[in-house]
């Protein structure tokens, strides 16, 4: 199985993933929600509606969104009737885009946005009632201290649920997802960021992630219980759940 944190951004030899990965998403920010929704044809929206339904039987209050970029898994959990919704990211830039949206938006009371590093949570233990990670996961450096910093800040029964991109197996949605990857999002990626390699990147990081059951293995390995997936677009893309 190839780890996730061999995948890097730029490969410099002087910088670790992590800060590789701040600049990246720093360098691409003003144009990462519109090339976001674009390069997923709006379906990004769709799976993160799916995510949420999942955390509505637990009705949490205090909810995490790692990896938050401009807070659109943030938003999302506005359906869930929260007191508190923070969003945290390694990106300042994508923060400082997300912190103008909640101000348009109206959600500025609800939804807090701050800087932190997913595997040094800033935060108190058992305090979450739940957490979300949307396509975040895959560019932790450390896999393994990220998810168990994740479940340190979650309280006792709290839900965790992570929307990745994964490998589709079938056809044609595996031939489709294939092409798509590699050539029109690089190509796109490229044309309208101006980096030519944070989305090459994108494919490369979905190609080196442990995905499906070797992820669910990891979850439990790190002590989340009632772990479970869902496939969705056929296998584009896969919500994780897990219990602490």
């Amino acid at each position: 199985m190839v780890e996730s944190k061999n995948v890097k951004p730029y490969y410099k030899e002087e910088a670790s993933k992590k800060e590789e990965v701040a600049e990246m998403f720093n360098n691409i920010s003003k144009k990462y929600d519109f090339l976001n929704h674009f390069l997923s044809l709006g379906i990004d929206r769709i799976w993160r509606r799916k995510a949420i339904k999942k955390l509505r039987a637990i009705e949490p209050k205090r909810i995490l969104d790692i990896a938050t970029g401009t807070g659109d898994f943030a938003i999302a959990a506005l359906k869930l009737n929260p007191e508190e919704v923070i969003g945290v990211d390694i990106s300042q830039g994508m923060l400082n885009v997300g912190i103008e949206k909640m101000k348009k938006k109206g959600h500025s009371k609800i939804i807090k946005m701050q800087l932190g590093d997913s595997e040094n949570l800033p935060f108190e233990t058992d305090y979450f009632d739940a957490l979300t990670v949307g396509f975040g996961v895959r560019n932790y450096e450390n896999l393994e201290k990220g998810l168990t910093d994740m479940l340190r800040v979650l309280r006792p029964e709290g839900k965790a649920i992570i929307l990745e991109f994964s490998k589709p197996r079938k056809f044609p949605v595996k031939q489709f997802f294939g092409f798509y990857s590699k050539y029109l999002i690089p190509f796109f990626g490229k044309l309208i960021s101006k980096d030519k390699r944070a989305y090459a990147y994108l494919p490369e990081s979905v190609a080196a992630f442990p995905e499906g059951e070797d992820f669910k293995a990891i979850m439990k390995k790190i002590g989340y219980r009632n772990v479970e997936s869902q496939l969705v677009s056929g296998g584009i893309a896969t919500i994780y759940s897990g219990v602490k």
